[in-house]
């Protein structure tokens, strides 16, 4: 029995469209196990090896009936005694080595898939993440390339054991007794039939009972996350009974997958005995009337005891890969998708990529953006956001964009970051287009504060360096003081070695904003970009970030989005968006005296935070 019979792989639900082998799916993941084709062809080789091993094995237990059980000798059997032994510790040493190579493949290319979907999808843009749930790009990594590594891995190899076996058994059964072997060939293809009908009853039942999984993981991942909502809105004993339902659902469906599954084994050992017990009847009879020897019926015996594994083994492997099909395709999904922002072939050669930066020839930037009849949809989403928006920031000034929410607001900001590319129009940060230039150098010279700043876990250090590779602690701290973080650190008993947790689990709001802060400016960048980075926070922690912020906007290009008051009045210009459109333009005074507008938010704002 190769490596693959110690695991049973259980078809995926969601690969119950697909019933036939396609190898064009195979195909996709190919060139991953095309790295390793020498460690895999001899993976095969020494499968090969066993096969063969496994198929002269029934030829020395006829050996040694005819020499020695037949004729009452004993002459010889010490040299056949060790020749099989030998042979028997050979083969255990080739199942050594093949699981060792087995083990080294699966973990290689389990390595490399997983290295090729992350770093894609570091180049995939924001219109990617906003139609793919975390959850789902987390499985394809994962689960799916786990499944689908171990399977190739052990099963696929397996195929050539399970081939050579049956070939090279039948081939011999055929030259003993053409006769038995037909018998035998009769009840083998009879046990067959009835295990493939068996298999389509199991496949249906492991389907049944991961869908079941999936709905009562689903259900538990929405009552832990909406325990909350759940205390405030008094449904603790609906969600109760709703999820009981979803238990005794995942229970019957395991109960039914569970049992097929434990019953075919027994099932394949009663067919196999069966068989057996055939050939058992007409072989008898044939040695009884010296039609065969003794040596010949019993290695018929073993044949036939053992030809209905592989055969059973080369079905089990082939139905597991067809439901394995599933996985494949939503892997190389991740692979297969294109960015929404690319960089031409030129900018490319001239300014380098994500990973390969040529940094010796970006320029220095001075700030100025400018969007020159720009229009814009959502590639998710159904109609423009922004249809011929112009604007004009001059470099080191601050503009503050103010509006009801679905306005277009965040969407300005970004295309200012190039998050996306205009519909049509252009932008252009120093009078030139930015797509002339690689999303690298933009994004290397914007510092970007978000109303919700996500943490990586690791120091509070760690967490400011992102801002810049390479940073000195001293630089950390004196960007850290710049914006207030300072004197919180100093309270915190680790200090920048405190640890932030999971997304920042272990500080308040107000501290993980300061953070980002910090990590925003680090790197002195010439454009930055606070999207409602004060709106989270409380009373004091916006006094301390309210003067940094005026700090940090001193000499930079600033593209505020707020609705706290003291951000907004102070900024250069001040423009009021409604439905992708500037409905008004000014400085803060300018719009006051218009009454317009602004005005009225202005109004309802200072009635909000009164």
């Amino acid at each position: 029995m190769p490596p693959y019979g110690r695991q049973q792989l259980m078809p995926n639900e969601e690969a119950q469209e697909q019933s036939r082998f396609d190898i064009e799916i195979w195909k996709k993941i190919l060139p991953y196990f095309m790295r390793y084709k020498f460690l895999v062809a001899a993976v095969a080789a020494l499968l090969f090896l066993m096969a063969l091993i496994d198929i002269a094995l029934p030829l020395f237990m006829r050996y040694a009936v005819d020499r020695f059980i037949g004729i009452r000798s004993t002459d010889g059997i010490w040299a056949y005694a060790a020749a099989y032994i030998g042979l028997i510790a050979f083969e255990t040493l080739l199942v050594v080595i093949e699981a060792l190579a087995a083990i080294r493949i699966e973990m290689l290319i389990a390595r490399d898939l997983k290295k090729a979907a992350f770093e894609w999808l570091q180049r995939l843009g924001l219109d990617y993440y906003n139609t793919h749930p975390v959850g789902s790009i987390i499985a394809r990594m994962f689960s799916d390339t786990n499944r689908v590594t171990g399977l190739v891995a052990w099963a696929a190899p397996d195929l050539v054991w399970s081939a050579v076996y049956a070939i090279g058994a039948i081939s011999i059964m055929m030259l003993l007794n053409w006769q038995l072997a037909l018998i035998a060939l009769g009840s083998i293809f009879a046990a067959l039939a009835a295990i493939a009908v068996f298999r389509r009853s199991l496949l249906s039942a492991n389907r049944k009972e991961r869908s079941a999984n999936s709905s009562l993981t689903a259900a538990i991942n929405e009552g832990i996350m909406g325990a909350k909502a759940s205390k405030a809105l008094a449904i603790e004993a609906k969600n109760a009974e709703e999820f009981s339902e979803t238990t005794q659902t995942m229970y019957k469906a395991s109960l039914r997958s569970q049992v097929l599954n434990a019953a075919f084994m027994p099932l394949v050992s009663l067919l196999t005995t069966a068989i057996a017990a055939s050939i058992i009847y007409r072989g008898s009879i044939l040695t009884l009337e010296n039609v065969i020897e003794l040596g010949t019926f019993t290695a018929f015996i073993s044949y036939s005891m053992g030809i209905l594994e592989p055969i059973s083994h080369a079905s089990r492997i082939i139905t597991d890969m067809i439901a394995s099909q599933a996985g494949v395709e939503r892997f190389t999904e991740i692979l297969s998708a294109e960015p929404g922002v690319t960089d031409s072939i030129e900018v490319v050669e001239a300014y380098g990529d994500i990973y390969e930066p040529k940094t010796e020839a970006w320029e220095e930037i001075e700030g100025s953006i400018e969007f020159r009849n720009v229009s814009f949809k959502y590639p998710d989403g159904e109609g423009e956001i922004l249809d011929g928006f112009s604007l004009y920031i001059p470099a080191g000034s601050s503009l503050a964009i103010v509006g009801e929410t679905g306005a277009g607001k965040s969407t300005i900001v970004n295309l200012a970051c190039r998050f996306y590319d205009p519909s049509e129009g252009s932008i252009l940060i120093d009078g030139k287009d930015i797509r002339l230039r690689s999303q690298k150098w933009l994004h290397s010279q914007l510092g970007y504060v978000l109303q919700d700043p996500h943490l990586f876990s690791g120091t509070i250090e760690d967490n400011i360096r992102y801002g810049k590779l390479g940073a000195t602690l001293d630089e950390i701290k004196e960007a850290s003081d710049l914006v207030g973080l300072g004197k919180v650190v100093e309270k915190l008993e680790d200090g920048y070695n405190t640890q932030v947790g999971e997304s920042g689990s272990n500080l308040s709001t107000g501290e993980k904003q300061l953070i980002s802060f910090a990590r925003a400016i680090i790197n002195d960048p010439p454009i930055l970009v606070l999207d409602e980075a004060t709106s989270s926070v409380d009373t004091e922690i916006e006094a301390m970030l309210q003067q940094a912020i005026q700090s940090m906007l001193r000499k930079r290009t600033s593209i505020i989005i707020a609705h706290r008051l003291s951000t907004i009045s102070s900024a250069d210009m001040i423009i009021h968006v409604d439905k992708g459109r500037i409905t008004e333009k000014g400085t803060h005074a300018q719009l006051l005296a218009k009454q317009g507008e602004y005005w009225n938010l202005y109004q309802a704002m200072l009635s909000e935070e009164s």
